[in-house]
């Protein structure tokens, strides 16, 4: 594996390099230009073909691992930059290793990318594959070798690593590689053109990879017709096959091996695909070899399941077809046929069915043997294919019996539906012939005319047509019967639909000819009435005219009475206003009734009445009306005059009565006794102010009136402008009362908004005086402090308030003189002065007090605080001793330093100390002289801490100072020499440019380290100088160290500048030679792509091309730069003195020269093809466009029809414009596309040839589209017109014959008058001429379509001639029927009114002579409707003969009349004063009631009817008063009729009067009980409220006060319940005033609970949060190195700065809170105080915690810096620090004592020189003992390195144990999990799981094997921990045995439940069997014939033999049932 994991990509090439340089190096002073040449060349050559293998690897191995990453929906597409993450490297392991990675880390961050990776590599690590060179970074940076070498390995590993193949002759097992190659060659034995030797050229012609497949797959390849020269073929045809065929990823492609030199590693690993496939096809291939061996046993049991295959098939075949059959629900419409397909159904179901039937039965058996047979030879269990299963069959048999039923039912439901249709048609029939009898009757019935002459006639012949409509109308229901009966056969498709349809259309024909002649009737009927009526109305008008002339205009009309008061004038003009109103309805009304009679004057055809009579009439009530109307005019204006003057001297009256009622108000006011009676007064004077305003204008408009009628001097004038002086002086003295009251008003406010502001300022200046007085200053600084926080607000208060003061002062300046001058305002001012400058002085005494106070106990606290700090601290001072050591020197400086600053933190505060006290001795503090002592003493022991302090840090500094110099020469020395070494180790050993650059590297870092260690040298020699003068002890040990150190610098630097100087020409040389090679080899591989002849073959890869092309420009402008530096580089060199070879270089040069000019030449034409190329893909990419709109076109026109209807012609025409509008746009683009073309054959563009063939199709599909399109757009347009004439002439003819049929129609004509006939056909007539236009029309269109359409010319001549002649019949027709009407009518025009006439006026004049007046009212009103008929009946026209009797009977008609009018009066006023009488004294009970009710609804109720009898009595008052007008009038005439009317008049007007009393007085009565109990129910509401709503007693206060005042207001007015009201209001007072007292105490008490809850969630929210913080500042962890501590020691410092301040704050606040509380005088004092000490305890806690975590952390971090310094100057990385810590100690002597002893033996020989005698023996013998000490020191360190190393293998031993245990945990664990297996598929699927966990296990058993292994090696070391080591490896033994017998025993569980899930489904199948035969068993059925006895016989046969089948099944299943149950 060693060897798998070297970089083989570039290997020969570098080999080749480093002999080149070698030669280029050992030949250096005699240059060939030969060697140089060829020398160049191939390197450049190499470098090629190394970049070309690169690009073939990465393409190879990209498509192999997304071939292993499709498994998991993954895929790369660059194998750098994708792998970099290390994601997509972890799922590719996991995918071949078939294990699971530690989870990716999400994040893309590089930090993260590297440890995804180093996962990965770990992995591979953990699986024995050997990495070299190859790092976490190096992937993630993109690293291509490195990648393309890790991807090799993995391929290696995983691909290539399992192939093994023994030799027959010495069975020895050969290497991965060595075997796959022999596998090759042992496939490819047998062809003769095939003989691979490696994995490179072997492989060029594809004949190796055709052999493999065909030696495998023959059938694929036909391997004889393949040659070798046409390699690119071979390998084609060899990739595509096995990429189709066998599913291998094509991981090459024919250019990739079809080269000079293949990639050996891309072949192998596409090779290694074809043995991992064709290794399992020889497995399967043996597998079936054993399978063969059952294959005769199976060929029985195949041919048995073909035979139920094809059973099944035939059997499902029959049910689908037979189904098909009987489910076409298509029946016969007839009874009959019906009935023989029912017949047919019935033959099935008995003959064709039971047949099918025992062949079902017999196939349930033959599937019953298969799996029988199957079972006995342990063969699968056979499953029919899906749709032939037994169930399959069964589900198709009951849909085939569904379907059996559903025809069944549909039969017999069809048969029901034809004799239904059979019934319904007989029905049909009978009604039709019913209706056609009664509709021929009632078309009889209503031709006839007969109405009558007057109005009771033609009402009663108006009531029988109504009779007549309504027997229609109800007759209509009896024809939709028939219409339904009609439309559910048609629904119902009934055969005979045609003549049933033909009677509905005669019978609905007929009906709508009835309909249509009684409509016609009708209307006739009601011109007829509406005459008459008319003639009734005008009869009724001129009576009404006349009784009004008679009664009414001599009473009121020509009265001269105008009205005495103001009342009586509004009541004339009201009855005026009644007349004139009565006036305007009745002309209203003749208006109406003249228009009504004049229209019958106008009326065309049918006129009821001679037009004259009616003109008469109309004139003669005009006449009179127009009298009345100025009658009433005249006496309107009167009345208007009369009323202005009355109205005037009313409103005069008013204002004088409103004056002097203001004006005794403004007199007996006061001005009130207190602040708000005058706010009172003031508003009440502000609201007269505004009634005196608003009635000022009223005022001047009643003057105004007055004057505009004294200018008219209208009557009545007198006195006038006598009330108008005296109501303007009124006025004037009215306006002065208001302003004087408005002054009194005004000063008693300022007195008394004086008198409230001064009892307010001194109620508060009291307050203050208790507060500032107080004794109270505080027993502790908390206390004092809030104390004094409340003593500044009380003085801020007492600032604010001396403006009040001032204001106050001048507020008493401005009131009146006689206010001002009492003696009470005097002296409550000067009592407030006084007060406030008492309050304000002693205010500043206490504030002074307080600061004295607090100055104190902020003085004592400090002292105390400062003298403990000073006594620890001086106790540590006095117990400290300098050390000797560096280490313990720096911790006490440590200490030092923050000493030093807890040192200026408390002279902070021991200044503040000073300062307070300072104050105090300058403010005479009472304690002044214990306040000195204590300062004295306080500055007495700090001088003392000071002096100690100093002392010890100036012998801690020189110690210190000493022992750093000392340990910086040693590591300066140290660092000089390691970097001499290095320099000596840097020599230059050879000419390539790679070791020129890395020495060049080495020493420029090294250069850049003497510049670093050069200032320490200088400032170590003034720290020697300075150290020898203060310590002069030690001088010369000081200046010897750095003496050695001089001298050592000396030296490296002259070694240094020599290496330099041997460097500097083989450096230019080499990198001269280098870039050179690098830009040859570039412009090789640009020339090759630049000469390309690559042709795009699509739009997207000319653009692709175009982009590389251009890319491959910029990159040649990016190469020009280094071509030029070349140049420039090569004039340097010959300005160098050193031997070079100046002919190769020119040489070189001018070839690169032509090189370059070439490229770009050849960059310039490729450019221009590619452009060329590019442009023609554009073309062809428009001209597709173009084709596929002209397809469209084609497509189109190719599948069109001629439409047959006018509406789908015009969709049509509006379609095809729609395309040739499409077509046009479509055009402009394909004209843009030729033209393009055109432009690039004009531009001779290399493809010119294919463009213009292009451009000439499209142009010709072009023209012949658009003509296509233009002739079907004029075939349509003649097809649109030849239908629109078509459409026309259909409905002209129809139109023809309807009118023809009314034409010789003359059933209907026979039963009307002649009149009516000849009228009806006159309009038929005007139809006709009207409508043959229409006909002339379609002619003149007919004839311009067949010039326009010649070919259309038969079709429109047919169809006009045919509608002429139906046109002509139609003329013929009507002009006969026309002059047959005209001779019937002639005789006929002038019979009708001489009949009636005589016998009506014979009756008229029998009715005069009888004078009847009538008894009551109903008599008179039928005296007077009588009248008016036979008056009416006078205005008929009549002869000259009639016209004289009917003169003489209109006077006598008119005296008649007269009589019953005024019978009718009286009758009817006696009527109504009746009527009015009974309604007053229903309504009197109600208005006398003495009911008031006893609750407030109840009143409310009451109230609510009284209204609304005040409102009805309202309404009906004007009613009353006109009966009682009428009464009066009828009253004042003396008869007897008069008596009855005047004694019911009194009656009336008593009743009256009374109700209208009792109603105003039960209104009072309600409006005070109303009171009353609205204050009893606010009472009771507010008392309710107050006792379940206490909380909320203030919202309550303004009701109570609103009852108060409420209730007040009641007792004023002297209400009858007065005294149970004060009763009530006493009570709720004394309710409300006891709860405001409770209220009170519990609001205290509310609140101090509060503010405790408050002070309680604010302690344990500090508590839990100081709590929180001493879990962080508690926290053991102390760091694990330099960083982690550094890290650790910013944040605590930022945590313990938010804590310090956040904390110290809320404690604060707390401890105000709590003061404020106790202070307060809070109940729960005690337990607020033990909250406050319990918070203080914790905060000093969380402190202390923080500055000893801090203290730690600070220790933490010099170690672990003194740690990383002395690891990073003995050269190991910082990041092993906390690794190698405890190592660094055990060697330490090791690395730093080997060099003092080295330089103590040459101090020592040096001394023997120089000594002799003794001192050189002394000398030797100190060196002798140094020595031996110095081999101990090295034994003890072997000794230690044994036990780390001993501690290690344990260490690693126990992690492994700990790793496979946890394992094999996880997979005992998984074993057993989920096992709930519900069928046989879900225990197949848990089974295979635990193969996979058994898979699972075996891979991991090497991993075990190791472990175990490892163990035993350490046991057999004897390792310390022997017992341990054995302990923890029969462990893992007990574990691995404990998961394979676990594996093993649910192996055996799921086999079982595999046979119990067996055992239920073959259970189920025999139990649906059994199901299924059951009814068959126990049917009771024994055949009615021979026929089905023998059926009944054969199928019971059969079930004996399926039975004697199943019993072996039951037997199998009675065997299963024996295997025990496993949960």
């Amino acid at each position: 594996m060693a060897n798998a994991s070297t970089d083989l990509d570039n290997a020969e090439a570098q080999r080749q390099l480093n002999n080149n340089n070698t030669r280029l190096a050992g030949t250096s002073g005699h240059w060939e230009t030969e060697v140089t040449s060829s020398k160049l060349f191939e390197c450049s050559r190499i470098k090629a073909l190394a970049e070309e293998r690169d690009a073939v690897q990465k393409k190879t191995f990209t498509k192999w691992v997304n071939s292993h990453l499709a498994r998991v929906s993954c895929r790369i597409a660059d194998l750098y930059s994708d792998l970099r993450d290390g994601y997509m490297l972890t799922r590719l392991l996991e995918v071949l290793s078939g294990e699971m990675l530690p989870r990716p880390t999400r994040g893309r961050m590089r930090i993260h990318c590297l440890e995804n990776v180093y996962k990965a590599l770990q992995f591979l690590k953990e699986q024995r594959v050997h990495l070299e060179n190859v790092g976490s970074h190096d992937i993630v940076d993109g690293n291509h070798r490195l990648t393309l070498g890790l991807i090799w390995t993995i391929i290696l590993r995983f691909q290539i690593q399992v192939i093994k193949i023994e030799c027959d002759d010495n069975r020895e097992t050969r290497s991965a590689k060595d075997a796959l190659l022999l596998w090759c060659q042992m496939k490819t034995a047998g062809y003769s053109e095939v003989h691979i030797q490696n994995f490179t050229t072997c492989w060029r012609d594809g004949l190796a990879f055709n052999a493999l497949i065909h030696r495998h797959r023959p059938d694929l390849i036909e391997f004889h017709k393949l040659i070798r020269s046409n390699a690119t073929h071979n390998l084609q045809q060899a990739f595509n096959i096995a990429e189709q065929n066998l599913g291998l990823t094509k991981l090459l492609d024919p250019e990739d091996v079809n080269t000079e030199n293949p990639d050996e590693k891309s072949i192998i690993t596409y090779v290694v695909s074809y043995y991992h496939y064709f290794s399992k096809m020889k497995a399967l291939r043996v597998e079936g070899k054993r399978v063969g061996k059952v294959l005769d046993n199976a060929i029985e049991g195949q041919m048995m399941i073909d035979r139920y295959e094809a059973l099944a098939s035939e059997l499902l075949e029959w049910i689908e077809k037979t189904i098909g059959i009987i489910s076409n629900q298509k029946f016969a419409n007839s009874l009959t046929g019906v009935q023989q397909q029912l017949q047919a159904f019935t033959t099935y179901c008995t003959i064709e069915k039971p047949i099918k039937f025992q062949e079902k039965g017999n196939l349930e058996v033959l599937l019953f043997t298969i799996q029988s047979k199957l079972r006995a030879n342990n063969q699968k269990p056979y499953v029919p294919h899906e749709g032939k299963l037994i169930s399959d069959i069964n589900k198709a048999w009951e849909r085939l019996e569904k379907a059996e039923h559903e025809r069944g039912v549909a039969l017999r439901q069809e048969l029901i539906r034809q004799e239904k249709l059979e019934l319904l048609a007989q029905r049909f029939d009978h009604k039709t012939t019913m209706r056609q009898a009664w509709l021929n009757e009632n078309q009889r019935l209503v031709s006839q005319d007969n109405f009558g002459y007057d109005l009771p006639a033609v009402e009663a012949a108006m009531k029988k047509h109504e009779a007549i409509e309504a027997d229609i109308s109800s007759y209509e229901e009896r024809i939709g019967v028939v219409v339904e009966l009609a439309g559910e056969m048609e629904t119902e498709g009934y055969y005979d639909i045609r003549r049933i349809s033909a009677r509905k259309e005669n019978i609905l024909g007929q009906w709508s000819l009835l309909k249509e002649l009684v409509v016609g009737r009708k209307a006739r009927l009601e011109k007829n009435l509406a005459l008459q009526k008319t003639f009734q109305d005008m009869v009724y008008m001129i009576d009404w005219m006349e009784d009004m002339q008679v009664r009414e205009i001599f009473c009121h009309l020509l009265s001269k009475d105008f009205g005495k008061h103001l009342l009586e004038v509004d009541d004339l003009l009201q009855k005026h206003s009644l007349q004139e109103a009565d006036i305007t309805a009745q002309a209203d009304r003749v208006q109406t009734l003249n228009s009504a009679a004049l229209k019958f004057t106008t009326i065309e055809g049918y006129q009821p009445c001679d037009p004259q009579v009616i003109c008469n009439r109309v004139n003669h009530v005009s006449t009179c009306l127009e009298e009345l109307k100025q009658l009433a005019a005249k006496r309107r204006s009167e009345l208007e005059e009369s009323q202005h003057l009355w109205a005037f001297f009313q409103e005069v009256e008013e204002s004088e009565a409103w004056i002097r009622e203001k004006s005794s108000i403004l007199v007996t006011q006061t001005c009130g006794k207190d602040l708000s009676s005058v706010l009172r007064l003031l508003q009440k004077h502000k609201t007269l102010a505004g009634e005196l305003l608003a009635h000022r204008s009223l005022l001047q408009q009643t003057m105004k009136k007055g004057k505009q009628i004294l200018m008219e001097k209208s009557f009545g004038t007198g006195g006038i402008q006598e009330r108008i002086m005296e109501v303007k002086g009124e006025w004037k003295r009215l306006e002065d009362q208001a302003a004087q009251r408005l002054g009194h008003l005004q000063e008693a406010l300022n007195f008394f908004q004086f008198s409230t502001e001064t009892d307010d300022l001194l109620a508060w200046l009291q307050d203050a005086y208790r507060l500032v007085s107080s004794e109270d200053f505080g027993h502790d600084e908390y206390s004092t402090q809030s104390l004094l926080k409340k003593h500044r607000g009380v003085c801020e208060a007492v600032d604010k308030h001396r403006m009040h003061v001032v204001s106050l002062r001048k507020h008493m300046v401005a009131l009146p003189l006689h206010y001002r001058e009492l003696d009470e305002v005097q002296s409550r001012m000067g009592e407030a002065e006084q007060l406030y400058t008492e309050v304000a002085e002693v205010a500043v005494l206490r504030q002074q007090w307080l600061h004295d106070a607090l100055a104190v106990y902020l003085m004592f606290s400090e002292v105390n605080a400062c003298e403990v700090w000073i006594d620890e601290k001086e106790q540590w001072l006095n117990k400290m001793e300098v050390p000797e050591r560096l280490e313990d020197v720096e911790v006490i400086a440590h200490r030092f330093e923050s000493l030093d600053q807890e040192m200026n933190s408390l002279m902070g505060r021991i200044l503040d100390v000073n300062q307070i006290v300072q104050q105090l001795l300058d403010s005479g503090h009472p304690s002044s002289t214990e306040v000195r002592g204590c300062q004295d003493h306080l500055n007495s022991r700090w001088n003392r801490i000071v002096e100690m302090v100093e002392k010890k840090k100036d012998n801690l500094d020189s110690v210190l100072r000493l022992q750093n110099y000392l340990l910086e020469c040693t590591e300066i020395k140290s660092q000089i020499q390691e970097k001499r070494k290095a320099i000596d180790a840097t020599q230059y050993v050879g000419s390539d440019l790679g070791g020129v650059l890395a020495l060049q590297r080495r020493l420029s870092a090294m250069e850049g380290a003497l510049a670093v260690l050069e200032p320490k040298l200088l400032h170590l020699q003034q720290e020697a100088e300075e150290l020898a003068i203060s310590h002069p002890a030690k001088a010369m040990e000081v200046l010897e160290h750095f003496e050695g150190i001089s001298v050592e610098w000396e030296e490296l630097k002259r070694t240094l500048q020599g290496c330099e100087d041997s460097l500097m020409v083989a450096g230019r040389l080499q990198q001269f030679i280098q870039d050179l090679d690098s830009f040859l080899t570039w412009l090789v591989q640009t020339q090759t792509a630049a000469a390309s002849d690559e042709l795009p073959n699509a739009l997207e890869e000319a653009e692709r091309l175009i982009n590389r092309h251009a890319a491959l420009k910029e990159e040649i402008g990016r190469y020009e730069e280094d071509y030029e530096r070349l140049q420039a580089v090569n004039e340097l060199l010959e300005a160098e003195e050193a031997p070079l070879p100046y002919a190769a270089l020119q040489q070189w040069l001018q070839k690169l020269d032509v090189g370059w000019n070439k490229l770009l030449e050849m960059w310039e034409s490729r450019r221009e093809v590619l452009v060329q190329a590019h442009i023609f893909h554009l073309f062809l990419r428009d001209v597709k466009q173009a084709e596929a709109f002209l397809n469209n076109q084609e497509s189109a026109l190719a599948h069109v029809e001629l439409p047959a209807t006018v509406e789908t012609v015009e969709a049509a025409i509006k379609k095809h414009k729609d395309f040739t509008t499409t077509m046009e746009l479509n055009l402009h683009r394909i004209k843009a596309v030729i033209e393009a073309g055109e432009s690039l054959i004009s531009q001779s563009n290399i493809y010119s040839n294919r463009i213009k063939e292009r451009v000439d199709t499209l142009a010709n599909r072009g023209n012949q589209n658009r003509e296509l399109a233009q002739q079907w757009l004029e075939r349509l347009n003649g097809q649109w017109g030849l239908q629109r004439l078509l459409q026309d002439c259909h409905e002209l003819g129809d139109w023809v014959a309807e009118k023809m049929l009314m034409a010789r129609d003359t059933s209907r004509d026979e039963t009307q008058k002649l009149h009516k006939k000849w009228l009806k056909h006159q309009a038929f007539m005007a139809e006709l001429a009207q409508n043959k236009e229409w006909l002339e029309k379609i002619e003149r269109e007919g004839q311009q379509l067949i010039q326009e359409k010649p070919e259309l010319s038969p079709v429109v001549r047919r169809k006009l001639g045919e509608i002429r002649e139906c046109w002509q019949d139609l003329e013929s027709t009507t002009q006969a029927k026309a002059h047959q009407l005209f001779e019937a009518n002639r005789a006929d025009l002038l019979v009708q009114s001489y009949t009636s006439l005589d016998h009506r006026l014979n009756q008229l004049e029998g009715q005069l002579c009888y004078v009847d007046q009538g008894q009551d009212l109903t008599s008179v009103n039928k005296q007077l409707k009588k009248l008016q008929v036979s008056s009416s009946s006078l205005y008929d026209p009549t002869t000259a003969a009639v016209e004289t009797r009917i003169v003489r009977l209109i006077e006598p008609l008119k005296e008649r009349r007269r009589i019953l009018l005024a019978s009718k009066e009286v009758h009817q006023v006696g009527r109504d004063l009746e009527d009015e009488i009974l309604w007053v004294q229903e309504r009197l009970p109600a208005a006398t009631s003495q009911e008031h009710g006893s609750s407030l609804q109840a009143v409310q109720q009451l109230m609510k009817k009284n209204q609304t009898l005040q409102r009805e009595l309202q309404g009906h008052r004007a009613r009353v008063e006109d009966v009682l007008e009428r009464a009066n009038v009828i009253a004042s005439i003396r008869s007897p009729e008069a008596d009855c009317v005047r004694a019911g008049l009194e009656q009336l007007s008593g009743l009256w009067g009374l109700l209208w009393a009792e109603t105003e007085r039960r209104q009072l009565v309600l409006d005070a009980m109303y009171q009353a109990q609205q204050y009893y129910f606010d009472t009771a509401e507010v008392e309710a409220w107050l006792s379940a709503d206490v909380l909320n007693l203030p919202s309550y206060h303004f009701t109570v006060r609103d009852d108060w005042l409420y209730c007040r207001q009641l007792l004023e007015m002297g209400h009858p319940d007065s005294e149970q009201i004060s009763k009530c209001q006493s009570q709720m007072d004394r309710l409300y005033v006891s709860l405001k007292d409770l209220v009170e105490e519990r609001k205290s008490r509310l609140e101090q609970q509060y503010w405790l809850y408050q002070l309680n969630h604010e302690v344990d929210e500090l508590e839990q949060w100081i709590a929180e913080r001493e879990v962080v500042a508690s926290s053991p962890e102390l760091g694990q190195d330099f960083e982690h501590v550094t890290i650790l020691q910013e944040k605590f410092t930022e945590f313990a700065s938010e804590t310090g301040s956040l904390g110290q704050e809320r404690v604060t606040a707390v401890n105000q809170m709590v003061d404020e509380l106790i202070d307060y005088g809070h109940a729960e004092a005690a337990t607020i105080a033990e909250w406050k000490d319990g918070v203080n305890e914790a905060w000093a806690d969380l402190l202390e915690l923080m500055e000893t975590r801090a203290q730690m952390l600070a220790a933490s971090h010099q170690l672990h810096k003194f740690f990383t310094d002395l690891l990073r100057d003995i050269g190991l990385p910082s990041s092993t620090t906390s690794s190698c810590s405890y190592s660094y100690v055990i060697y330490h002597p090791t690395l730093s004592v080997c060099v003092q002893v080295r330089q103590l033996q040459e101090s020592a020989g040096q001394l023997r020189t120089i000594y002799a005698g003794q001192k050189a023996e002394a000398i030797a013998g100190r060196e002798q003992e140094v020595m031996h000490c110095w081999k101990e020191l090295l034994t003890s360190c072997e000794e230690c390195r044994v036990q780390i190393t001993t501690a290690t293998d344990k260490l690693r031993f126990f992690g492994v144990v700990r790793d496979q245990i946890m394992w094999m945990d996880s997979i005992i664990s998984q074993i057993g999990t989920g096992d709930n297996p519900r069928d046989v598929s879900s225990v197949e699927v848990l089974m295979n799981y635990h193969q996979s966990l058994k898979s699972e296990v075996e891979a991991r058993s090497k991993s075990v094997l190791q472990c175990i292994e490892m163990g035993k090696t350490l046991l057999a070391a004897r390792n310390p921990a022997a017992e341990e080591i054995k302990e923890k490896l029969d462990k893992v033994v007990a574990k691995q045995y404990e998961l394979s017998e676990k594996w093993d025993k649910h192996w055996e569980v799921l086999q079982h439940m595999l046979e119990v899930h067996q055992f239920a489904q073959e259970a189920v199948v025999a139990e649906a069997w059994l199901t299924a035969q059951e009814p068959f068993i126990n049917s009771k059925e024994l055949g009615a014939s021979v026929d089905e006895v023998e059926q009944l016989i054969r199928r019971h046969e059969a079930f004996r033999k399926a039975a004697a089948t199943w019993e072996e099944r039951f037997s199998s299943l009675r065997r299963l049932t024996t295997v025990r149950h496993y949960p």
